[in-house]
C-alpha cells in the first residue's frame, strides 16, 4: 500500500469500528467539510475527505484510548504518517502539534460540524438549510447551548487555518448542506 486508502476502504473501516448512527453522521459531516477546504486550499479532496471520515473511527470502541488506538490501527494498515499525525493532532490533549494544513483544518472543522448539527436540531424544521452563519454565531454566545462544544476550539481552529470566523462557519455550513440527506438534516 502507498500509505493511502480509498474512500470505500475508509468507510468500511469506519463502519467496522463505529455502530452509532450519530457518530457515522459526524464522520460524514467532517468528511464534507474537509473536502470543501481541500478545494479552497488547492489540496486533494479525496484524501482530505478520507482523513475527515476516519478521524474518530476508534472513538466508540476505544473512548479512553482515542485517537491513539485509531492511530495504531491505521499504522498497521499502512496509512501515511501525514494522515495519522493529522488525526492525532485533532485532539489537543495528545500534545501532537498541527504542522500541516491537513492537520489544522481537521481540528478547525471537527467541533464546528457538531455545533452546526446542534443548531440545526433546535430549528423548528430540524433542517440544516434553515441554519445561517448568523444563527450559529448567536448560539455560540449562549454558553448553556451545546455546552460540551468548545467555542474556544472553534475560534482557534479558524485562526489556525487563517480564515475569518464568519467565513469559516459559512464554508462548513455550505459543505454540510451539500450532504444534508446523508446527515438526516
Amino acid at each position: 500500500m502507498d500509505g493511502k486508502m480509498n474512500r470505500e476502504q475508509a468507510f468500511e473501516l469506519l463502519k467496522e469500528y463505529t455502530k452509532k448512527e450519530n457518530l457515522i453522521k459526524h464522520a460524514l459531516a467532517v468528511e464534507a467539510a474537509m473536502r470543501k477546504y481541500a478545494e479552497i486550499f488547492g489540496e486533494n479532496p479525496d484524501e482530505w475527505g478520507i482523513v475527515g471520515l476516519l478521524h474518530d473511527f476508534d472513538y466508540e470502541m476505544f473512548p479512553d484510548q482515542h485517537p491513539y488506538r485509531g492511530a495504531e490501527i491505521l499504522k498497521e494498515r499502512g496509512v501515511s504518517d501525514e494522515w495519522i499525525q493529522a488525526i492525532l493532532g485533532h485532539a489537543d490533549y495528545t500534545g501532537v502539534k498541527r504542522e500541516t494544513n491537513l492537520a489544522r483544518t481537521l481540528f478547525a472543522v471537527d467541533e464546528l460540524t457538531g455545533f452546526i448539527v446542534a443548531v440545526a436540531l433546535v430549528r423548528p424544521s430540524k433542517k440544516i438549510e434553515d441554519v445561517s452563519v448568523k444563527s450559529v454565531k448567536k448560539k455560540m454566545k449562549d454558553k448553556a447551548f451545546a455546552a460540551a462544544v468548545s467555542r474556544d476550539d472553534i475560534v482557534k481552529g479558524a485562526e489556525e487555518i487563517g480564515v475569518p470566523l464568519d467565513e469559516h462557519i459559512g464554508n462548513v455550513l455550505e459543505a454540510m448542506k451539500s450532504i444534508a440527506p446523508e446527515l438526516g438534516l
